[in-house]
């Protein structure tokens, strides 16, 4: 797997904070950083998400998507899910996170709700790198609904 992170703020851009992650499977993805009253020049213009923001969606999605893929093997009529995430980071750099909580809602007809919990115990003892790894400084809780269609 391979990334490239750009700065654009030397290419006169917007924002003096600006990134461009060009993915290996050919993908784009923008993160700016957020504007910096004191010392304009060192923000960003707050055109995309920051990096930890995108750290954090790339965790739901990881998670969301094991949800999902295991539920689909387990024969469940799955038809949505969702992943609301909050965290909170350290005070001090390393500002790394140390709290995530993790609310899953996942859409469905009959699906049992053990099937979706073991779902995402699955997901987050074995599958999900991104929150197997953020595990090692954050602690993680997660919870879940079920809405019936």
């Amino acid at each position: 797997m391979e990334c490239t992170v750009s700065w654009t703020g030397a290419a006169g851009t917007r924002s003096g904070m600006g990134f461009i992650a060009e993915t290996g499977s050919g993908h784009v993805l923008a993160m700016d950083g957020a504007p910096d009253e004191r010392t304009p020049a060192n923000g960003g213009q707050n055109l995309a998400p920051r990096p930890m923001e995108a750290l954090l969606a790339g965790t739901g999605g990881c998670t969301a998507y094991d949800v999902v893929l295991i539920l689909k093997r387990g024969r469940h009529d799955v038809r949505g899910c969702s992943v609301k995430l909050q965290a909170e980071r350290a005070e001090v750099e390393p500002k790394v996170f140390t709290k995530i909580n993790m609310h899953f809602t996942v859409t469905g007809k009959a699906l049992p709700a053990a099937a979706v919990e073991r779902a995402i115990a699955m997901s987050h003892e074995k599958y999900c790198s991104a929150s197997i790894m953020l595990g090692k400084t954050a602690a993680i809780t997660t919870s879940f609904e079920l809405v019936e269609v």
